[in-house]
């Protein structure tokens, strides 16, 4: 039997059989993911999701979007406002666990969640953008919300800063952007 054989049958047998497992346990679970699929997940903290929340003023019937929607707890905060979140997520274990946070919040049919890469979803029909993204990827989201949202649109970013775009407010390292 071949290395390659070897290796790929290991790793099928730690994807398969292990990960579901491992997910179990809470922190080895994203210690997994990180390892094994997409970026690395930081979870925003509860003051930065209230803060986020807050500084888009919201209105009941938007439609938001968050980018790497992680574990769900901004879509939460969202749609409990009257908005309907919608968040994109690469890693299929935190799309779990985000549907699990959702239907445990009673937020089923409000906030939604994809097992989708962002770079993938056109921004059109949003009003806003909601984000914790890597800072080496900020330039190539400001060329995707030049080309996709419409004007008004509001983004929200935790920590990075897009790199031309001028900030409307900018409070703890959260900024909010709108399209002009």
């Amino acid at each position: 039997m071949s290395a390659f054989l070897i290796f790929f049958t290991f790793y099928l047998i730690v994807f398969a059989v292990i990960a579901p497992i491992v997910l179990c346990v809470g922190l080895w679970g994203y210690l997994y993911a990180i390892l094994f699929w997409g970026a690395i997940y930081v979870p925003s903290t509860k003051e930065k999701v209230e803060r986020m929340v807050k500084l888009l003023q919201v209105k009941p019937g938007q439609k938001i979007i968050d980018l790497g929607a992680g574990d769900g707890r901004l879509l939460i905060a969202l749609a409990k406002e009257g908005v309907k979140a919608y968040g994109y997520e690469i890693n299929p274990f935190l799309v779990s666990r985000a549907m699990k946070n959702i239907r445990e919040a009673g937020m089923v049919g409000k906030a939604f969640v994809y097992w989708k890469s962002m770079w993938s979803v056109n921004l059109k029909d949003y009003d806003a953008v909601v984000m914790f993204p890597m800072g080496h990827i900020m330039k190539s989201l400001e060329n995707k919300f030049n080309k996709e949202l419409k004007t008004g649109s509001k983004v929200i970013s935790n920590t990075f800063d897009l790199p031309n775009w001028k900030p409307e407010i900018t409070e703890n390292h959260v900024y909010l952007y709108i399209k002009k």
